[in-house]
């Protein structure tokens, strides 16, 4: 994917904007601290290039950004912490202009600002080149959840061919989703769960063998299924399930736990009582696969969505102007799958 350069009658290049639409977060609170405005388009420095983004997925930590708790983040602040688009001015010899890309973490959308623009200037060392012929959209639903959910799975020690079965907790979230996708394709015997009835077809459509309601039963439905337990769970669900998790996958087996849809804070936790003997917990965090560590990564990932082998779910495609009913579409737990935001 490359832009193309706009040029005049004469065939000289057009020149770049000066302004851009964004959407700031103005300070904590509701989704009404996201005001869409015109900034200028930043100016390049050294070591950082400027990018036209060209989608953004949105993720819970933004919304947690939004609502306060993140105590680091100064406002106002462009939130988003990845975007994929093409490089519009470069710093890098390795990144010349018109390279598609892709960002995530790396402190984006919190100490500098993020993917919610429709430029963003970002450190060079963040960009990943991305060769491929997919659809914005779908390009921007791949790189924070598909890195995510990849890092994961290989903290859990699931990878193709493995033997055994895997439980994943938080299922229709766009991690779970992804992760599902994956280890379908591996072709592990996979469990996951959802509070929700309406969403049990859904995963099983994404792949699921098994669909259980994630409810004070969960222990005996999990039980009727594989009477030993579970050899890995991957928890999305995080701080408020971790314990509990523990307890449900067999003794020996492995828990990583890579989500924080109950929160980052894991409270009164005592190891040598809460991990049975045997038993590994571990975690994965997707800064981990940022810049030059996860290029490769997403470029094989991108390959596999190409190929049809993954299967990326996007729950709704949406616009600057829309920002604020996304986040609020996240803050009810209503999307299934990806949120994708084409500034």
């Amino acid at each position: 994917m490359h832009d193309t350069l706009r040029t005049n009658t004469t065939g000289a290049t057009s020149p770049a904007p000066t302004t851009m639409r964004a959407a700031v977060c103005v300070g904590p609170g509701g989704p009404d601290m996201l005001e869409i405005r015109d900034l200028p388009v930043p100016s390049i420095r050294p070591g950082w290039s400027l990018i036209r983004v060209r989608g953004a997925g949105l993720n819970r930590s933004e919304l947690r950004t939004r609502q306060g708790h993140s105590p680091d983040v100064a406002f106002p602040r462009v939130l988003g912490i990845e975007c994929v688009g093409s490089v519009a001015a470069s710093t890098d010899p390795a990144l010349p202009e018109g390279t598609t890309v892709a960002a995530v973490m790396g402190e984006m959308g919190r100490e500098f600002d993020g993917g919610y623009a429709q430029y963003a200037l970002l450190p060079n060392a963040l960009l990943m080149p991305i060769t491929t012929t997919l659809p914005w959209d779908v390009l921007a639903a791949l790189p924070e959840t598909y890195l995510t959910a990849q890092g994961a799975l290989d903290a859990a020690g699931v990878t193709s061919g493995t033997a055994g079965r895997l439980l994943i907790r938080g299922g229709t979230s766009s991690v779970g989703l992804a992760a599902l996708s994956i280890a379908a394709a591996y072709g592990v015997e996979i469990a996951t769960t959802t509070r929700r009835p309406d969403r049990i077809d859904t995963l099983r459509t994404a792949g699921a063998n098994h669909v259980l309601i994630d409810s004070p039963t969960l222990a005996d439905d999990l039980r009727a299924v594989w009477p030993e337990g579970p050899d890995r769970i991957l928890d999305l669900v995080g701080a408020a399930t971790a314990v509990d998790s523990l307890r449900l996958v067999r003794r020996g087996g492995t828990v990583c736990v890579a989500g924080s849809l109950s929160g980052w804070t894991l409270r009164d936790f005592e190891p040598i009582a809460m991990i049975p003997s045997g038993t590994r917990l571990t975690a994965f965090h997707s800064n981990d696969f940022r810049g030059a560590a996860g290029a490769g990564v997403l470029q094989r990932i991108v390959h596999q969505v190409e190929s049809g082998s993954y299967h990326p779910i996007i729950d709704r495609v949406v616009h600057l102007d829309q920002i604020a009913a996304a986040h609020r579409c996240m803050e009810d737990n209503a999307a299934v799958g990806k949120i994708v935001l084409l500034p």
